[in-house]
């Protein structure tokens, strides 16, 4: 199964909280590649500025082909309180659209999580430790049934 990381990489909280997911797509048996934008080489390999409209477009078009090459997608829903960044809502919204099965990772337990984020969902966990061991072959599903707005 190839699997596109979508989540928040803008602050040092954030970035640790990937880096985490990203080891442990790595060591899941089922998990042939991921495809994480932190991780992306587009950012260096770009001719424009970072910020510009062209930049932008250059990281939005690489990041739809990546979903649309994905079998599915695991998201870190964490961001700040109980918002989930635009970027990653947008992600998953497409993903859905898509039929891609969307595994859920929200670790900040207290926190409600958005209804739409919730019920696109096909798996929900708040233990990281649960992506090392998630067969993405089988797809074994898991509602959120949290606190939701």
């Amino acid at each position: 199964m190839k699997i596109y990381l979508a989540g928040p990489f803008f602050s040092t909280k954030q970035i640790t909280r990937i880096e985490k997911v990203e080891k442990a797509l790595t060591n899941n048996q089922t998990v042939t590649s991921y495809f994480s934008p932190r991780l992306s080489d587009e950012n260096s390999q770009s001719s424009a500025p970072e910020g510009s409209p062209a930049w932008a477009k250059q990281i939005f078009k690489k990041d739809v082909a990546e979903i649309d090459k994905a079998d599915a997608l695991v998201v870190v829903a964490d961001y700040v309180h109980a918002n989930m960044d635009s970027g990653t809502a947008f992600e998953v919204g497409y993903a859905y659209n898509a039929n891609k099965p969307i595994i859920i990772l929200q670790e900040l337990t207290d926190e409600p999580l958005n209804l739409m984020i919730g019920q696109a969902a096909h798996y929900y966990t708040q233990n990281i430790n649960e992506i090392e061991t998630y067969d993405f072959n089988q797809l074994p599903a898991n509602d959120f049934t949290g606190k939701t707005f």
